[in-house]
């Protein structure tokens, strides 16, 4: 058994002479055949730290004798001064945690702005379905405008795709109309509270529709998060049902099209990223609404319908846009994290968020919050976190006998 061997791949065949500063030494090396045993690596000159070393296989030869030691001495390969040293790595991920931590501070801004705006216009403009229509086709507009400018590459979609995405987009559509429907009846700090109920839809329709059972202490932490929505609900000052189910239908919208969408992409030759998968389901959910924001509430977001209303037409379509704006881009945001970090990362990202814009919304609107209301909220998220934690916990698997 030869323990410790590394065995170096060949690209140069030969042994270079040595020079004052750019060899390294390889001491209390032994010849087999073409791999050796490296026991410790000694630089010749502090300053050949700015020096990549490369070691090639090559032929065996005889190398070098200095006091009864074998010495092996290899040319070394300049890298550009301007890696910083020679240990580029760190460096590349500090950039890495600056970006990452960027994106994460816009989503959390973009969704305390979506919210803010989005409640200020239902306020006046108590027409969330309008809304809906008007916030999905901002998101095709920015889409169109990401695809023609090659600010991101346009998708190749066939028909096959399309009728897989199909059900997707219907249900995403109904998450944000359920969404809006809420936030147009209840507080905006109620409503993530209620929509923090997530994980209990996701463990629920995962096990229904794709045998996914959870650990016991992943089902444990569900208990403080509908125990603390529970009691939040039970001490809501805007409580009413309308809001509450419409919150509650959001969650099992959202969770099943995230359900939906592991069973269904799974097995495609030909994926989409999670950005454009988005970009589609958005255009695709606003041609779903369409006939539905005409049959309902009719077209009643013309400036004409506005001034009739009473309503200060520029300051309405102003915040509509920024709501919109926020809405479409804090969603690509999101689907950009979640390329970068594992899904579990994201859940507990996203679980930060949702405490971060609900104490941002009281604060702002003055929500009267009742010790109770915010004690049921506090349970909640710390509910939702644990899950998140133990979500990661993923069993061993058990050793096979020998």
């Amino acid at each position: 058994m030869q323990s410790g061997a590394i065995a170096f791949s060949c690209c140069q065949q030969s042994i270079f002479k040595r020079t004052r500063h750019d060899l390294l030494t390889l001491g209390n090396l032994s010849n087999s055949g073409k791999s050796f045993h490296l026991s410790r690596a000694i630089f010749s000159k502090p300053r050949t730290l700015n020096r990549l070393y490369l070691v090639s296989s090559f032929s065996p030869v005889e190398p070098e004798k200095n006091g009864g030691r074998r010495i092996v001495l290899v040319k070394a390969a300049s890298v550009p001064e301007s890696v910083g040293g020679g240990f580029p790595l760190p460096a590349k991920e500090t950039s890495q945690t600056l970006v990452l931590g960027s994106l994460f501070g816009l989503w959390y801004l973009l969704n305390i702005l979506f919210n803010i705006y989005n409640k200020q216009v239902l306020k006046v403009y108590p027409f969330p379905i309008t809304m809906t229509s008007f916030q999905l086709a901002v998101g095709c507009l920015l889409i169109l405008f990401m695809w023609i400018t090659g600010l991101y590459r346009r998708p190749k979609i066939n028909s096959s795709q399309l009728m897989t995405i199909l059900p997707l987009a219907m249900i995403h559509t109904l998450g944000n109309l359920f969404t809006n429907l809420s936030l147009g009846k209840v507080a905006v700090s109620f409503t993530h509270t209620v929509k923090a109920l997530e994980p209990f839809f996701t463990v629920v329709l995962s096990a229904m529709f794709l045998g996914e059972f959870p650990a016991l202490a992943v089902v444990a932490s569900l208990v403080p998060i509908v125990g603390g929505v529970a009691l939040a609900s039970m001490t809501e000052v805007s409580f009413n049902w309308a809001g509450f189910w419409s919150a509650m239908a959001s969650n099992l919208a959202n969770q099943s099209r995230n359900v939906l969408s592991k069973k269904l992409m799974a097995n495609k030759e030909e994926c989409l990223d999670n950005i454009n998968l988005f970009s589609i389901i958005t255009i695709m959910s606003f041609f779903f609404m369409i006939p539905v924001t005409i049959f309902t509430e009719g077209i009643k977001f013309t400036p004409a319908y506005l001034q009739s209303s009473g309503l200060n037409v520029q300051e309405v379509c102003i915040r509509s846009l920024l709501a919109a704006f926020c809405f479409h881009t804090y969603q690509q945001i999101s689907y950009m994290i979640l390329e970068m970090v594992s899904p579990v990362t994201h859940s507990v990202g996203n679980c930060v968020k949702r405490v971060v814009v609900i104490v941002s919304t009281v604060l702002f609107f003055r929500t009267p919050v009742s010790p109770m209301n915010s004690l049921g909220t506090g349970v909640a998220l710390a509910g939702v976190f644990l899950y998140s934690r133990l979500k990661r916990l993923k069993p061993k698997p058990e050793a096979k006998a020998a």
